[in-house]
């Protein structure tokens, strides 16, 4: 009875197993009769803006440095010892004003010799000019030879010139004792002593005393390219330099602040660096509280003027082509995308100036972007974001060079 029993257990398996393999089968056999169906994907949802009419003012930013509007460095006229320094450093200074004083009993010696020599050659003169009236009326009488009236004639005219030797050398002592009082030439701010009380100096040594620089008003020199300067030129004869007079030049401090008061234009050079290609703009600004100090760097702002039809593209929305062509994707009428190569000036603010590619009621794309390409159906909602303010300083864009989209 037993193996009665394990024969028909195993057979029971073997009809389970059979069982089993015939559904596997048969319901692999149903799945494929069946289509596939794949899930319907909407359009890509993205965001753009409608360009509208915008006023702008134009403006150019050109970095530069502060200079002082004069400078003097501090020399010795005389050679001498140095008794006492009459300022404090770093202090403001007025034009005539004692810096140094020099020892000045040597020169005083020597103009009181000076002195004593033109009295001499003084004194000298009325006996030898009597002594000439004497020989003349001799010689009417030939009582004294020519030679003799000629000699005498000589020495006249040689006490003539002593006198103003002397004169000469009285007004050079006088000069030189003046020259131990060293005063300062301009008004202004004096830096560093280089000497100190009981230094020996010499009479215009390399190595200055001191220096003096005024401040107020101050310079700011901005290199311009020769392209750039004469497009600003341009813009300038188109209307723009009277908003440059009436406005005046604005400038950025270092900080990115902007400095409260106006400036002018100055001048610019006369001649173009051969390594950079650019000339020097020099400007003015009033600097009353000394906040601009020398060789400080700054970012002069110069109105070019304003447009009252600009069109502004946000920059957010500008990629590039692998060869550094700006171009925009925009939603067209039937909600498809399509590209828009451009032509940009420049920066305004988060936004670029776009002279040609697009026009007033394009709606460009700002957002969605990398999920899109020309042709595409979309589906298309106004930009609630900023995408820029238009009369906002310009700054420097920022590049992503990547291979399919690269920041403008």
């Amino acid at each position: 009875m037993t193996r009665d029993s394990s024969v028909t257990s195993s057979w029971l398996r073997k009809a389970a197993f059979t069982l089993l393999l015939g559904a596997l089968s048969f319901s692999g056999c149903k799945q494929g009769k069946e289509p596939s169906k794949r899930p319907h994907r909407p359009p890509p949802a993205v965001s753009y803006v409608t360009l509208k009419p915008r006023k702008v003012t134009l403006k150019e930013v050109l970095p530069g440095r502060t200079a002082p509007f004069r400078i003097a460095e501090i020399r010795p006229q005389v050679s001498g010892l140095i008794l006492k320094r009459a300022f404090r450093e770093g202090s403001n200074v007025r034009a005539g004003q004692l810096l140094y004083q020099i020892d000045p009993a040597p020169f005083r010696a020597a103009l009181d010799n000076a002195r004593a020599n033109l009295a001499k050659a003084e004194a000298d003169l009325p006996a030898i000019a009597a002594r000439v009236a004497r020989y003349k009326e001799l010689l009417g009488t030939k009582a004294v030879s020519q030679q003799d009236y000629d000699d005498v004639v000589a020495s006249l005219k040689q006490a003539r010139a002593a006198i103003q030797q002397a004169k000469a050398a009285v007004a050079t002592a006088r000069i030189n004792l003046r020259y131990t009082r060293i005063t300062a030439p301009i008004s202004g701010r004096i830096g560093i002593s280089n000497v100190t009380e009981g230094a020996i100096v010499t009479a215009y040594q390399p190595t200055p005393l001191a220096t003096i620089q005024q401040l107020d008003p101050i310079y700011v020199d901005t290199p311009q390219s020769t392209a750039e300067l004469l497009r600003l030129k341009h813009a300038l004869a188109r209307g723009g330099e009277p908003s440059a007079k009436q406005h005046g030049i604005g400038l950025i401090l270092e900080d990115g602040s902007p400095y409260p008061l106006k400036g002018t234009f100055k001048f610019q050079d006369v001649s173009v660096n051969p390594t950079t290609g650019s000339v020097i703009l020099r400007m003015v600004f009033p600097n009353p509280e000394s906040v601009l100090l020398p060789n400080m760097f700054v970012q002069a702002v110069i109105p070019e003027g304003t447009r009252e039809h600009a069109l502004l593209v946000p920059q957010q929305a500008v990629s590039r082509t692998p060869k550094g062509l700006p171009y925009v994707l925009i939603v067209t009428a039937q909600k498809r995308v399509a590209l828009r190569m451009l032509t940009i000036e420049r920066a305004i603010g988060t936004n670029w100036l776009v002279s040609s590619g697009l026009k007033f009621g394009d709606r460009v794309i700002v957002s969605g972007l990398q999920y899109i390409r020309p042709g595409m159906p979309v589906r298309a909602a106004p930009f609630t974001g900023h995408p820029g303010s238009p009369n906002t300083l310009p700054h420097a864009p920022k590049n992503r060079n990547t291979p399919s989209r690269k920041g403008a």
